[in-house]
């Protein structure tokens, strides 16, 4: 039997990788760059059960047009004369409405369950001590009366849909911070969520990974593949092929190029974000998210990482200053006691968050293909959602059907349109 290839050796992929094996089959992971600095390992390490509305909703249109004008804004899109990024607008803008987010939130949310168990699961195995994953709930925190009424509304549509949301008044986050002035107006409390240590995760599966048999090839880049009617032989590479039974494409924001190789569509454009650490001092508690800037901030004992944007540019290996100083000076209006001092720019992280038009991830098997399917488009939500990406895409493969609903997050919805 030839093997299983997984193209990306994201947090997606590696999961994918991972229930893979436990299913005893051989895995190959291929990735572009060199499996140690993605997405990976650099955003907020957050499980969010409470991330029911997608990207694509209503506000995100009004704000983003007002965000567009300023250097420090949370989201920009650098404007170019690109027929993907035209087409990935025109779709934005036709998901960014009430009727899409109701939807959207029963897969958003049972997705979200699934994959913070299968968390749970993961840490009853290998321990807590190399992930540090703290199930401690998320705070949104709110400076204004706009603010608070999105949060309110956030926080009633989650209890309408069965999940645990409590409003809390700027006393009671003092308690949840007590090292701390927090200078906000109130905030939701999700205390079902939980964050953990993305690039400790990363490592962990990495080792886990290679001790049980997977190969793991960076630095690989893919040319093309070697077909057989309607399934895939190889896959061939700048280094020569590499044959295998079925393909898992957890590339992320390039993702949508493998589509391309494989004769579909799949819109996708890379949201580049930036984080970077600071000394915990006065020590944060909960993990938060300052929701006017944007902003998340996950400590981890000693030390605590701030990070934000969402910059839609070819852009790759260039920092944006003037988008991390936006970050760094939204930690002084939440917490004007925190000892920040401006990251050296070698320090902070970059990377491109895949982002779908309508906010949802790409799951199930490709267009056209018998032994291909994907797992990609988690926008901000990759680390999230990357265990049950894994487990339904090894389930998949050996034809194992969950009681998960899937169809919004179907490969070919927008091939077939």
């Amino acid at each position: 039997m030839k093997p299983t290839v997984v193209i990306g050796g994201g947090v997606v992929g590696l999961f994918t990788a991972y229930f893979l094996q436990q299913q005893g089959e051989e895995v190959i992971v291929v990735d572009k760059g060199d499996m140690e600095e993605n997405c990976s390992t650099g955003n907020a390490g957050m499980i969010v059960p409470s991330h029911i509305v997608p990207l694509a909703s209503p506000g995100m249109i009004s704000k983003g047009v007002s965000w567009m004008f300023s250097s420090k804004s949370p989201f920009y899109i650098q404007p170019r004369l690109d027929r993907r990024l035209i087409d990935w607008c025109l779709q934005f803008y036709r998901h960014s409405n009430a009727k899409h987010v109701q939807q959207s939130i029963p897969y958003l949310k049972g997705i979200s369950l699934y994959s913070k168990q299968l968390y749970l699961d993961f840490v009853a195995e290998h321990g807590n001590e190399a992930i540090k994953l703290q199930d401690r709930g998320l705070l949104m925190l709110y400076k204004t009366k706009e603010g608070e009424k999105d949060e309110a509304a956030l926080a009633n549509l989650a209890r309408e849909s069965g999940l645990n949301a409590e409003i809390l008044s700027k006393e009671d986050i003092g308690k949840l911070e007590p090292n701390q002035e927090v200078d906000v107006r109130g905030g939701v409390y999700f205390p079902d969520d939980a964050h953990l240590s993305p690039r400790d995760l990363y490592r962990l599966l990495k080792t886990h990974l290679q001790e049980q048999g997977v190969m793991l090839k960076s630095n690989v880049t893919i040319t093309g593949v070697e077909k057989n009617g309607r399934k895939i032989k190889a896959v061939i590479t700048e280094g020569g092929k590499i044959d295998c039974d079925h393909l898992m494409v957890c590339a992320g924001s390039w993702s949508g190029e493998v589509a391309k190789m494989l004769g579909f569509r799949l819109p996708m454009m890379g949201g580049k974000g930036y984080s970077f650490e600071l000394p915990n001092t006065p020590e944060l508690k909960q993990a938060s998210i300052l929701t006017e800037a944007r902003v998340s901030q996950s400590p981890y004992g000693g030390k605590v990482r701030f990070g934000g944007t969402m910059e839609i540019s070819n852009h790759v290996d260039m920092v944006n200053i003037r988008r991390v100083q936006g970050i760094f000076e939204s930690i002084k209006a939440y917490y004007p006691e925190f000892k920040a001092e401006f990251p050296a720019q070698d320090s902070i992280w970059k990377g491109m968050r895949p982002c779908s038009p309508d906010g949802l991830p790409y799951i199930g098997k490709a267009p056209g293909w018998e032994n291909v399917a994907f797992g990609a488009g988690h926008s901000m939500m990759g680390v999230s959602l990357a265990p049950a990406t894994g487990k339904l895409l090894a389930d998949l493969k050996i034809g194992k059907l969950g009681e998960l609903k899937m169809d919004a997050f179907a490969v070919d919805r927008y091939a077939r349109k």
